[in-house]
């Protein structure tokens, strides 16, 4: 029996349809019966009066019958009733200046209840509050609270923030460690997309160690991303992406627009590795940079380069006085055209990092965010000139160029 089940408690709208139609040819009968035999006995009638209330009967149990969708063993309704008041609608007010005049719009998005140290806070992304005034949070049974910004790093794409309400309006989830995360795990992710609030939707995930580019976080992308099939709109950004235990595994961002079935979402790692320095010092200055940009390899670029490897990351380009400038890797020098767009040629091709295979620039960059910091040394394996060479790096920080 597969493991996704759909659990009934009665039989299915099938049969109450029946039902109904045997109501009312037992119905069109008696009528019938009333105008072409007068000489029925009245016993008769109510024989079929009372088959005709034992069909309503079954027909309104059919009807107040409910349909629980189990997946796992967990109730996707009962996993909704137990997180949705967990949950928060973000408002606040940005400022803009027109040609004429300062002009003025609301933005919206989600969050969700984070106990820290006795206190308690509420998670959500920085591109929700980044540049908003009169922030509130509402919650699930309507309440609205004034909130505050304490701490954000665009770089990752978190944002944390006090609410001026009662304790007994926060109910706070737990965060679960998403490096236990599997391609194919089930997901949850509850929010309020396009302001419709503690609406739920779920899915799987479908990749890890996305990587995902934003324009608050200036020229550095954000790593380490998690891809999902969960259905994400703006206005779900902040809100949590959940395990089927009611466990936070990240929080969803609506950044990357015109995607269809695609969602993505910050790691909960990345929540649980900022959250003390965000909430104690309002930033987290802890990303490594390594200075330099790049393109995937493929064949097509294996084939022009005239080199055997068809993975890889091509650097682009060197930063100045960048770690990875200061070691000595290079970037490229001339352009070429590669079946359908230009390519910057010549630069060291990255095969490895501390000995673990770089299929892709995702994969660099998650592997820089979630295993190393600032003032690291790493071990990059490259090919130049048709020769594997080891170049020990020690990473800098982001600070450093913000």
């Amino acid at each position: 029996m597969s493991k996704y089940a759909v659990k009934t408690k009665s039989k299915t709208t099938f049969y109450g349809l029946l039902a109904l139609g045997l109501i009312c040819l037992f119905t069109m009968g008696i009528v019938v019966g009333e105008a072409f035999s007068s000489s029925s006995s009245p016993q008769s009638f109510d024989g079929l009066n009372a088959q005709i209330a034992e069909l309503y009967d079954v027909t309104d149990s059919l009807n107040q019958s409910s349909v629980q969708y189990v997946i796992d063993g967990v109730s996707l309704s009962d996993l909704y009733l137990e997180l949705k008041d967990s949950v928060v609608e973000i408002t606040g007010v940005v400022s803009y200046q027109d040609f004429f005049y300062r002009g003025y719009s609301t933005v919206q998005g989600s969050g969700f209840v984070y106990e820290y140290d006795d206190e308690f806070f509420v998670i959500t992304n920085y591109h929700v509050v980044s540049d908003a005034s009169d922030l509130t949070v509402s919650f699930s049974n309507g309440n609205a609270y004034e909130a505050s910004l304490v701490g954000s790093d665009a770089y990752s794409d978190l944002a944390v923030l006090s609410v001026d309400a009662q304790s007994s309006e926060f109910l706070p989830l737990k965060i679960a460690s998403s490096s236990s995360l599997k391609v194919g795990d089930p997901v949850v992710a509850i929010g309020s997309p396009l302001g419709l609030e503690s609406t739920m939707t779920t899915g799987i995930v479908s990749q890890l160690g996305r990587t995902i580019e934003e324009s608050l976080a200036g020229s550095f992308p954000i790593a380490n991303i998690i891809q999902t099939s969960v259905a994400i709109n703006p206005g779900n950004s902040g809100g949590p992406l959940l395990n089927y235990q009611g466990e936070v595994v990240g929080v969803t961002t609506a950044i990357i627009e015109d995607t269809e079935g695609l969602g993505f979402a910050i790691p909960s790692d990345t929540i649980v590795k900022e959250i003390e320095s965000l909430i104690l010092y309002g930033s987290y200055d802890d990303h490594s940079w390594l200075g330099i940009s790049g393109v995937d390899m493929t064949y097509s670029i294996a084939d022009e380069l005239d080199v055997e490897p068809t993975y890889g990351w091509l650097i682009t380009h060197v930063s100045e006085n960048s770690a990875a400038s200061l070691a000595g890797l290079q970037g490229g020098y001339y352009q070429q055209l590669v079946i359908d767009e230009y390519v910057v040629l010549g630069g060291d091709i990255i095969l490895a990092v501390d000995g673990f295979r770089v299929i892709s620039g995702d994969f660099l960059m998650s592997y820089l965010e979630s295993q190393t910091v600032p003032g690291q040394q790493i071990v990059v394996t490259i090919l130049r000139d048709d020769e594997t060479l080891n170049i020990p790096i020690v990473l800098g920080s982001r600070v450093e160029v913000s």
